[in-house]
């Protein structure tokens, strides 16, 4: 096959990671690094062994000192040297740090097992990841705030099933966006608030071997996870096996699918709308659409929400899978898939909320065309108004009602069949039974008197529930990552 090209240069060896090297912000990135992972194990282990000395375990002062001296001096080569040869991540890790710190390395890890560092730290990770996925829901929200606020006034055409219905406002429809996504962020704050680390378990959760080390006290263990999970910041889980349930990473995943479907229902209406060329999606000045067809303005950014979204929505059956086919205290065909996709997903839901922002930020409006499709569909949709003027002016009702009937369903005709513009107020007009000309009618179909509430709708929504959800936002950008 003499098209490929040859296979050899150590640049056919390596593999980028889409979301990581072209979705996900920076930030989201180096919390899911390996480098990251590594400082979080350190510390994990250093709480452990503060923690031990100050119950009175041989843990010296010195040793911890000489822990911290060094824990941010991660050399992933050596780690990975060691796993090489030990077939296990964990304790590559600790004989690595051991090399680094020779004095603290007979009480690395004592009394713990893998699931120690593995499950604590991607239990904290994931909050810290949270954390972040949370200010850019913020984010998301304010911009979308803003554009609602903006445009709450302006009558546009409702659609059901995509069908001309009665009229709603821009912002009212924005509205509609912003509050899935308020329910994602109650649903986000749930999930930080609850989220538990393993804690301090031993090798089946039974903490026997703390219980060893405490010579059968067991008020020093459970002091001992009190005093850890202190240092660390966050409750335990009251009873674990070997793992922490990984039921825990099923609603981990419940709300980064619910961000997603919150983010494709947007990203599905802007293109919608964009075909009707009333809101569009920011579009560069040396953007290019097609390179076949230079006129095209393409909602790209929308399409990209929607197909991370669908790739987020389909992690989460996997990931039922898992929690559902655990044995006992513990199996290890959880490893390679957790890996995969706890980091997948929140990289995919922060590339979402990413893009997201960026639309929400630089939407554009187009009041005529909106105008003139709502003017198209408006004289169908003001039947009881003209019916009540032609009463009030000697008309018969039930009469005047089907004379409506007849002349909308020729109208409808004229506009599909024949390509014409909406001539039913002429129609009407030409009937001496409604007793107005074409003006007279023209005049009653003033189209915010046919929007209801919506303007103040989204006025008490954007003071009430909105507010309140935006009260602590920190916008994204300002929160930094410490690698």
């Amino acid at each position: 096959m003499p098209f490929l090209p040859p296979h050899d240069g150590p640049e056919l060896e390596r593999f980028e990671h889409p979301l990581a090297s072209r979705y996900a912000s920076k930030a989201m990135v180096r919390l899911l690094s390996p480098l990251y992972r590594q400082r979080v194990w350190r510390r994990l282990w250093i709480a452990l062994a503060e923690s031990e000395s100050e119950l009175g375990l041989p843990v010296t002062a010195a040793q911890i000192t000489e822990l911290k001296a060094s824990q941010d001096a991660v050399d992933l080569e050596t780690i990975a040297k060691h796993e090489a040869a030990l077939r296990h991540d964990v304790m590559a890790a600790i004989h690595a740090w051991g090399e680094q710190a020779p004095g603290a390395r007979p009480i690395i890890h004592l009394g713990a097992t893998s699931c120690f560092v593995t499950d604590n730290g991607d239990l904290l990770i994931v909050q810290e990841a949270l954390a972040l996925l949370r200010r850019r829901l913020q984010d998301v929200i304010a911009a979308l705030a803003g554009f609602a606020a903006q445009w709450q006034d302006q009558p546009t055409l409702g659609f059901t099933h995509f069908q001309p219905a009665q009229p709603t406002t821009v912002g009212k429809r924005a509205s509609l966006w912003i509050q899935d996504l308020l329910l994602d962020l109650e649903d986000l704050d749930h999930l930080i608030r609850t989220t538990p680390v393993r804690g301090v378990k031993g090798t089946t959760g039974t903490q026997a071997s703390f219980l060893e080390l405490f010579e059968g006290d067991g008020a020093k263990v459970e002091a001992l996870e009190q005093r850890f999970c202190a240092k660390v910041g966050f409750p335990a889980i009251p009873v674990s096996g070997q793992t922490a349930t990984r039921k825990l990473e099923d609603r981990i995943g419940q709300v980064l699918c619910g961000i997603a479907a919150s983010a494709s229902k947007f990203a599905c209406d802007l293109r919608l709308l964009q075909h009707l060329k009333e809101v569009e999606e920011p579009f560069e000045t040396k953007q290019i659409g097609s390179s076949a067809m230079p006129y095209k303005r393409n909602p790209m950014r929308s399409e990209r929400i929607n197909s991370l979204a669908r790739f987020v929505l389909g992690l989460m059956p996997s990931s039922y899978q898992t929690s559902a086919s655990q044995w006992m205290e513990r199996t290890l065909d959880d490893s390679a898939h957790r890996r995969l996709t706890i980091s997948q997903g929140l990289l995919a839901a922060d590339a979402i909320l990413v893009l997201l922002r960026n639309v929400a930020s630089g939407l554009v409006v187009y009041p005529k065309m909106i105008e003139a499709r709502l003017a198209q569909e408006l004289p169908f949709m003001a039947a009881e108004v003209l019916l009540m003027e032609a009463v009030k002016r000697g008309g018969d009702r039930q009469d005047l009602h089907e004379r409506f009937r007849v002349a909308a369903l020729e109208a409808g005709r004229r506009i599909k069949a024949e390509g014409r513009s909406n001539d039913l107020l002429k129609l009407l007009a030409e009937d001496p039974a409604w007793a107005m000309n074409e003006s007279e009618l023209a005049a009653l179909l003033d189209a915010t008197r046919f929007t209801g509430r919506a303007g103040d709708q989204v006025r008490q929504f954007l003071a009430g529930p909105v507010a309140e959800a935006l009260k602590d936002h920190a916008p994204a950008e300002e929160a930094a990552v410490r690698v």
